[in-house]
């Protein structure tokens, strides 16, 4: 197995370190004590490519593999989580769905905006009642005579809400089929019948802006279908696979931002006399946070190549995911352990990655989610 890089990997990935340092991290206290949503920092990301690393040339994109996705997401999240968050939702959730099952006139109008970094995009499965249980969902499209749908409903917890252009919508077209009864759509959030509710005050990535949004008698045109009608439930899942592989390596580059701090910080506070960093037991969680780490990193790695082959990568990315947010959040709380009363201050970033460790956790599938995949996929049973 060659673990080496491409030059072309190395590059996107220096691109991605370069801004995270030089843009992002500097200004992530602001944005997670402000809450404001970082337009500019966004749209320099759209500039180098980095809004739309897997989408092709011919679509506005960097035209990059899934390798280069992950080690780009990786040096974006050490920066700052928020900023990773909206950079995943773009490449996985919105444009991969639409590259994935669209129409030509579909990636070139939307998944264009969206990797050029024109606009935001966001996805639109979960709502208030039905998180896990995707198929519980009550909004409801209505195709009429002419071949339109009349869309009516909630969805909740939609990352980036509040600014987005575009987004990828699941809505019930047919109740009694249940999972076999959705449909996507996209949607443009400038049409009529479209609402934002409240911006969600968040424990963590406060700087990626979330709300409610709601459909009142908003007209989908027959064109704005993505995929089949009844396929929606199928888009979802798939979707979902390759936003696992964005959120492990969010995990990864929050995990490693915790472990690097960390590290300075062992060797340059004292104690007795001595850099805490020379105690067995400080030592011993070094160790299990740098274990912990490069097994996400090579499991995430994993899941991209197979990504990158073709090949089906459903387990692949639920272990990668399950394994990369388990370990971010176990290493985040090591980090404020170590730090003492300085990891519990805002005066050091360490309780911001606490924070913003969490939802690796929740979001695109709990770690409850993420294990029942996987033993189904191990086992064959359901």
């Amino acid at each position: 197995m060659d673990f080496r890089f491409t030059e072309e990997q190395l590059m996107i990935q220096d691109v991605a370190r370069r801004i995270a340092r030089e843009k992002i991290a500097p200004s992530a206290e602001h944005f997670d004590r402000s809450g404001e949503f970082p337009l500019e920092n966004i749209r320099t990301l759209g500039e180098n490519g980095l809004m739309g690393i897997e989408v092709p040339a011919e679509y506005g994109g960097a035209g990059m593999d899934p390798i280069s996705y992950v080690l780009a997401m990786i040096e974006i999240a050490a920066g700052d989580a928020a900023h990773s968050t909206i950079m995943s939702v773009n490449n996985s959730l919105f444009c991969n769905g639409i590259l994935t099952h669209g129409t030509e006139a579909q990636k070139q109008t939307y998944v264009r905006a969206i990797a050029e970094g024109a606009h935001i995009g966001a996805f639109a499965l979960t709502e208030p009642q039905s998180g896990s249980d995707a198929t519980a969902m009550r909004c409801r499209a209505t195709k009429q005579a002419d071949g339109r749908f009349v869309i009516n409903g909630k969805k909740s917890w939609i990352t980036s809400g509040p600014v987005a252009r575009y987004i990828v919508l699941f809505a019930m077209t047919d109740p009694d089929k249940s999972a076999r009864g959705i449909t996507a759509f996209i949607i443009d959030t400038d049409k009529p019948g479209f609402h934002r509710g409240k911006t969600e005050p968040k424990l963590g990535i406060r700087a990626s802006a979330t709300c409610e949004i709601e459909f009142t008698d908003y007209v989908a045109e027959a064109d704005e279908v993505l995929g089949q009608e009844g396929h929606g439930f199928k888009i979802a899942m798939g979707v979902l696979d390759a936003g696992r592989i964005g959120i492990a390596s969010q995990a990864i580059g929050i995990g490693r931002a915790a472990y690097e701090a960390t590290l300075a910080y062992v060797r340059e506070r004292k104690a007795f006399g001595q850099p805490i960093g020379t105690f067995q037991m400080t030592q011993a969680k070094i160790a299990d946070m740098k274990c912990k780490l490069d097994a996400a990193t090579l499991l995430t790695l994993r899941a991209a190549w197979v990504k990158g082959q073709g090949e089906r990568f459903t387990n692949e990315a639920a272990i990668a995911k399950l394994t990369a947010s388990e370990a971010c959040m176990w290493i985040a709380h090591q980090a404020v352990q170590i730090h003492a009363g300085m990891g519990y201050s805002k005066e050091m970033p360490i309780e911001r990655y606490f924070r913003d460790a969490k939802i690796t956790e929740i979001y695109e599938g709990t770690s409850e989610i993420q294990r029942l995949v996987i033993a189904r996929n191990e086992t064959g049973l359901r």
